[in-house]
């Protein structure tokens, strides 16, 4: 049986050609992968680390950038209507928001493997890093959400899936791992 993940962009003299999935244009010939370079969303969850480590094994060789948004909003506070209101430039909490997640995402990278860290939301902020570094793939992890707190915070992998002109492969935690 043939790895759903693994693409095979070649075909040998005597194997015929596989087709390939739609929309999917193989980028590196010959390489096993469509995928080159590849954006992994971090936000320190299991699922995201789960996505990573799915990203290490099954895309061998493509230019990993671990990314991780630091989400603006923790600077705000809800307010009657559903949106948020601003509490306040805080740069005091920003840094010390910036500086652990910085540490964490150094922890995570492996050699060869790129990490950038911005500050907003982080949907747009991973489309924005991914499309200006030339990301072939977007990876991230997803959450099981009970439908009150997705009706009221979404999901962002699902914002990510609909706004996303690079493909967006999400990855959910294993059954047996959700509950550690």
């Amino acid at each position: 049986m043939t790895d759903p993940l693994i693409f095979r962009t070649t075909a040998g003299e005597d194997a015929p050609a596989e087709a390939e999935p739609a929309g999917v244009t193989p980028a590196a010939a010959g390489s096993g992968t469509p995928f080159r370079r590849i954006t992994v969303g971090i936000d320190f969850s299991p699922a995201s680390g789960y996505a990573l480590e799915l990203v290490r094994t099954r895309f061998p060789g493509a230019q990993v950038r671990l990314l991780h948004v630091t989400d603006a909003r923790a600077l705000t506070a809800p307010d009657l209507g559903g949106g948020v209101i601003p509490t306040g430039p805080n740069p005091a909490l920003l840094q010390s928001l910036e500086d652990a997640d910085a540490g964490g995402l150094t922890r995570l990278a492996q050699d060869g493997e790129e990490t950038e860290l911005l500050v907003g939301d982080p949907v747009t902020g991973i489309l924005e890093a991914s499309e200006r570094w030339g990301a072939e793939l977007i990876v991230v992890g997803t959450h099981s959400r009970g439908a009150i707190e997705h009706f009221f915070v979404g999901s962002s992998a699902e914002k990510l899936v609909a706004r996303s002109p690079i493909p967006v492969l999400t990855v959910r935690l294993p059954r047996e791992a959700q509950g550690r």
